[in-house]
């Protein structure tokens, strides 16, 4: 990943890579939520306007969230990687990251939903029901329920590569990944990390969707 993604990269390289993997991220997870949503695969293949709208979809809403939230993770990752970032304990960062990832995730799809209503006539063309739409949607993205689910998914390809690179240079979590036998203590709680984020994203979703009633 190092190759892919550096500081001293030149900006418009850096920002190629993040959107091919944001790219790489986000198709395979889309694939399988039109394939394990009964009957969606044959109405995209009919195409007309349930195609537009999907389409439009992914592009104005979707891949705009991955990408913006993949770049800051993997600006965040190849921060860890250089060498002033040696000097300190790079644990700080998988905070930085959490509180980016959430803050980003949730502002990007209410702003996306807005513009939506505005320009395309989404939600009745209502600002308002396009903002009170933002709480519950992202209440089941957690569980794949809806395609906000595959974005919030497809964000993965930015989050384990960095949080694996900052727990194997932590010296404070170093020793917590070696208790894991078989060298996967890195990888185990990336993960753990990552779903961390999914559930405080779910409660908070939940919690926005109380205060709206």
């Amino acid at each position: 990943m190092d190759r892919f993604f550096s500081v001293d990269m030149p900006g418009v390289q850096f920002l190629r890579n993040v959107l091919v993997f944001s790219l790489a991220g986000l198709l395979p997870v889309l694939a399988l939520y039109v394939a394990l949503s009964p009957g969606f695969a044959p109405a995209l293949m009919e195409g007309g306007p349930s195609f537009r709208r999907f389409a439009r979809q992914v592009m104005t809403n979707g891949l705009p969230v991955v990408f913006v939230v993949n770049y800051v993770g993997f600006f965040l990752f190849a921060l860890t990687r250089r060498t002033s970032a040696k000097e300190r304990d790079p644990s700080v960062y998988l905070v930085l990251d959490l509180i980016g990832r959430l803050t980003l995730f949730v502002g990007l799809h209410a702003v996306i939903y807005v513009l939506s209503a505005d320009w395309f006539g989404s939600f009745g063309g209502s600002r308002t029901t396009a903002l009170r739409v933002v709480g519950p949607t992202l209440a089941q993205s957690a569980l794949f329920q809806n395609i906000s689910g595959v974005y919030l998914y497809a964000t993965l390809v930015s989050a384990l590569p960095l949080y694996a690179s900052v727990i194997g240079r932590s010296r404070r979590l170093r020793p917590l990944a070696a208790l894991v036998p078989l060298g996967m203590g890195a990888a185990l709680l990336s993960v753990c990390w990552f779903l961390l984020a999914v559930a405080l994203l779910t409660v908070g979703a939940r919690f926005l969707v109380v205060l709206q009633s």
